[in-house]
């Protein structure tokens, strides 16, 4: 009687440490699988941030190419309001040359 009682007992030990060394296997292969996921995920970050700093380079040279555009557009309307400016004063000034013109000669 004891000696089945032992028997029920090895047989439950070799049984739980099946269970138990597949479990183990199995978890072997998951940690084998997230260490190559993590591996992926930081190769696919480090791509990224060299995506980002690509990105932030081009947009800097688009940026800078925008900046020198309207600095020259900024100059050709000042330009053109000095330009504008001379026309007024011309104008002006031929207004009094005109008026001048049209006053009767003084009395004498």
């Amino acid at each position: 009687m004891i000696s089945v009682l032992f028997q029920k007992r090895a047989v439950k030990a070799e049984n739980s440490a099946t269970k138990l060394k597949q479990e183990n296997a199995l978890l072997q292969v998951q940690l084998k699988n997230y260490k190559s996921e993590n591996e992926a995920l930081r190769s696919g970050q480090a791509a990224s941030l060299a995506t980002v700093r690509q990105n932030a380079d081009t947009a800097l040279q688009n940026l800078l190419t925008v900046i020198t555009s309207s600095r020259a557009s900024i100059r050709q309307l000042v330009s053109g309001a000095e330009s504008l400016q001379l026309v007024a004063d011309l104008l002006t000034s031929i207004d009094r040359i005109s008026e001048l013109s049209v006053l009767p000669p003084p009395d004498s």
